[in-house]
């Protein structure tokens, strides 16, 4: 199959992350704004282009106060910097269906290589005729490399947010017309 444009369908797909916290638990959180830009051919990604925007003021711990912190000059600055993008720029097949996408990421002005293991979930038809398709993405990622250092030492030890965060999505687009 050829290169394909692919619209994402954001009611199908997620973007979201884990973080320690009091380094004892993990705190889950999720961005309910995003899209992507996608021309691939699903049975080979190695040639793909790939575009991701995510709306860092559309973050979501169903926490309030803690959201109102996230998006503060403390963590994302949106005031400033209102999104998070990667691009990719060179992806490697690993396996059947899997890929290691390296790409450009930026978080508050810092750019930085990231690597995302992704895995082509399958390709199908829905029930009215449209094309669709399925990915999932995983990454680990250093969240003081882009400048989001804020913390607070704990009385017994240790800090209360940790340094690396786990970002997960769960991708599903239809072709484009």
């Amino acid at each position: 199959m050829a290169k394909t444009k692919w619209a994402l369908d954001p009611a199908h797909s997620s973007v979201d992350f884990s973080v320690r916290h009091m380094m004892i638990a993990n705190v889950k959180g999720s961005f309910n704004s995003f899209n992507a830009v996608i021309e691939a051919d699903p049975a080979d990604l190695t040639t793909a282009s790939i575009e991701f925007t995510v709306d860092t003021s559309s973050v979501d711990t169903r926490n309030a106060d803690r959201d109102a912190h996230l998006v503060s000059a403390d963590f994302f600055d949106v005031e400033n910097y209102p999104a998070l993008t990667f691009k990719a720029t060179t992806i490697e097949k690993t396996d059947e269906g899997e890929y290691k996408v390296t790409g450009d990421l930026t978080l508050r002005g810092v750019t930085k290589q990231e690597t995302f293991d992704v895995t082509f979930e399958g390709q199908g038809k829905d029930p009215w005729g449209n094309e669709k398709v399925g990915f999932s993405a995983n990454s680990t990622l250093n969240r003081s490399d882009y400048g989001l250092v804020w913390n607070a030492a704990l009385e017994t030890g240790g800090v209360l947010v940790g340094d690396k965060v786990k970002v997960n999505l769960q991708i599903q687009a239809a072709k484009a017309e």
